[in-house]
């Protein structure tokens, strides 16, 4: 797990100064995926992040997650489907252009609110040639809808750390999709 994370750093920051013709961020009418793994205390699983540029550097969306190894050993009780399924939408400030990084490199926070609770996310995104990027984002409640929330309560209701591969659907000549 630490080397996977290592190698995603270093691939990252170690590729930021090399330009491409690939933004990780191109404005109004960019279209993102993030495809990746959620890690978080008491279970691990899959999620789905799709952005939408709405304007320079603002975009919006919608997540879904779906926890798929839970330890019930330590959740006191029986977890069912709707425990470990999450959505959200979502806002995001893409930082990139503005404090001045390399075209294909993307530092974006944000807020979201989804089932689970109200929160906030940070990630960074960078991007190779041909639409083809990585992620790694975390996340973190800031304000639970159930604040007593043990066992299975907890899940998608914490801090969590989230890592993969990005896509521009917006990809068309160098262009953005309209």
């Amino acid at each position: 797990m630490k080397k996977l994370i290592l190698t995603v750093a270093v691939a990252a920051f170690g590729f930021a100064g090399a330009q491409s013709d690939n933004d990780a961020f191109r404005g109004p009418g960019d279209l993102r995926v993030n495809v990746g793994a959620n890690f978080q205390a008491g279970g691990t699983g899959i999620a789905a992040m799709l952005d939408y540029g709405l304007g320079e550097s603002f975009s919006v969306g919608a997540q879904a997650g779906y926890l798929l190894g839970v330890e019930e050993n330590l959740l006191d009780g029986d977890v069912k489907a709707e425990h470990r399924f999450d959505a959200k939408a979502r806002v995001s400030a893409h930082l990139g252009d503005v404090i001045g990084l390399p075209q294909n490199f993307d530092i974006y926070p944000g807020l979201n609110l989804g089932l689970k609770n109200f929160g906030g996310h940070a990630g960074v995104r960078y991007f190779f040639d041909k639409g083809f990027g990585v992620f790694a984002e975390t996340q973190f409640p800031i304000a639970k809808y159930n604040t007593e929330g043990t066992g299975y309560r907890r899940l998608n209701n914490q801090f969590a750390f989230l890592i993969g591969a990005s896509f521009d659907l917006g990809r068309r000549g160098g262009s953005v999709a309209e």
